[in-house]
């Protein structure tokens, strides 16, 4: 089994808000991988084919990326004092990677408060010149949200664990977030930056309930002649700590940004 190729991933890029340098487009030959611990109050180990990969990995961390061979990889994450992963806290989790392809593996809360896992695929498809790509991912215990931009709605209903997708022009968006159908703003308005031939990704993550909701970003670059996949599933793995009520608000949804005024300009994938 490949208990070595995710050995080095903690000495990965590691941020629990704002965003980091890209990432390098995948290598020949490589698939492309970050992890990312979305679920509040639980700091975990991570267990890789049954290798100890992360140690005390802490929530909000973002590691990675690596370059690594395709294949099906087997992940199990537990409790940050276990001897090994024969009782963990999700998983094991199998992670189909593709050459060529860049993901992001989040362990998180569903919208009622349970632990799962989703593995997203990283559009890293071309950008046109003077643009950049911008992805909001809705991993967070809290209802659906609709965001504003310019007083108005630009993408309504964004609910966990679903994501929405724009290629902007470059430069600094203003943005609000509201409960879907209402008008008052519960967070922003706040200002987007978006680079150039740059796939900027922000994650609402935590718990409205609880007051944890948080924001992580990442950033891919963008790769001319690259598969896009923007597809989210999840991966079917819910833990028995019952539900937590949806309270206030996605945080991370105001990364969604300001697609109006951007005309035909603006390429919108809801997943």
């Amino acid at each position: 089994m490949r208990t070595s190729i995710l050995a080095g991933i903690a000495a990965g890029t590691l941020l629990a808000a704002g965003t980091a340098a890209p990432a390098l487009a995948v290598d020949d030959g490589k698939a492309e991988l970050s992890v990312l611990h979305g679920i509040p109050d639980l700091t975990v180990d991570v267990y890789v084919d049954g290798a100890l990969t992360l140690d005390d990995f802490a929530p909000g961390d973002l590691a990675g990326p690596l370059d690594l061979d395709p294949g099906t990889y087997a992940v199990a994450i537990t409790a940050s004092d276990a001897a090994d992963d024969s009782e963990p806290v999700l998983g094991p989790i199998d992670l189909p990677l593709e050459e060529g392809m860049s993901y992001t593996a989040i362990a998180h809360l569903d919208e009622a408060g349970d632990a799962t896992a989703n593995l997203f695929t990283n559009d890293i498809s071309a950008t046109a010149s003077g643009e950049g790509r911008l992805t909001v991912r809705h991993v967070a215990a809290a209802p659906a949200v609709d965001v504003w931009a310019d007083g108005s709605v630009v993408f309504d209903n964004l609910a966990n664990p679903d994501e929405v997708m724009a290629d902007l022009p470059v430069g600094t968006y203003a943005a609000a977030v509201s409960l879907t159908g209402e008008e008052d703003p519960v967070l922003g308005p706040t200002d987007v930056a978006v680079e150039e031939a740059v796939n900027t990704i922000v994650y609402a993550w935590g718990s409205a309930e609880d007051g944890s909701l948080a924001v992580a970003a990442q950033t891919v670059a963008t790769h001319a002649d690259m598969p896009a996949g923007v597809s989210a599933g999840t991966q079917g793995l819910a833990a028995d700590d019952g539900g937590v009520p949806a309270g206030v608000i996605v945080a991370g949804a105001l990364a969604l940004v300001a697609a109006a005024g951007l005309g035909t300009r603006a390429a919108l994938a809801r997943r």
